[in-house]
């Protein structure tokens, strides 16, 4: 078995769509990345799908948003969602779509990633909880260390802060 990991087409739409009404046991996800599909956020380059024997498994999706600071706007990416079929999870999938996902953005000169999710898995791919580099949350969190950032250029996040500024795809997710 050979994991691909590619960007997505048109014809994967509904196979990603279901892997995250399933990941997310419920329509928010599918509604976001919809939403991002139809805006001026959405790179087709950084919506990748992991391919297993021929079936999309997992998908991430990585679309603009900035930092809005007292003297100056940052672009950054968000990166939201990323999921897979639960028979794929503990399988390396979410593993490959983060690295590959990581290099393209990289390869498309883009500096810094924002996520909210779990530290313990995305620090393994050097995000920081994001209130050590002084960017903060536009929401409340019960748990600060889960909204992380990274820099994909060393030295990026030096003198950047404030606060991340979600387009309004992202409100009620």
């Amino acid at each position: 078995m050979t994991l691909i990991v590619r960007p997505e087409s048109a014809l994967d739409y509904p196979v990603v769509a279901a892997i995250h009404r399933v990941a997310f046991g419920g329509g928010g996800e599918v509604n976001l990345v919809a939403a991002v599909r139809q805006s001026e956020n959405y790179i087709p380059a950084l919506s990748l799908v992991a391919v297993l024997d021929e079936q999309v498994v997992g998908h991430i999706l990585f679309s603009r948003c900035h930092i809005q600071g007292a003297e100056r706007t940052v672009p950054a990416l968000a990166l939201a969602p990323l999921a897979m079929l639960p028979a794929y999870q503990n399988q390396a999938v979410g593993t490959a779509l983060m690295w590959e996902g990581l290099n393209a953005c990289r390869q498309k000169r883009h500096e810094i990633v924002i996520v909210l999710g779990h530290p313990d898995y995305y620090t393994r791919f050097g995000f920081v909880p994001a209130s050590t580099a002084g960017i903060h949350a536009p929401f409340p969190l019960e748990d600060d260390a889960a909204f992380m950032a990274q820099g994909l250029t060393p030295g990026v996040l030096d003198g950047v802060s404030g606060m991340v500024q979600y387009p309004p795809h992202f409100d009620g997710v």
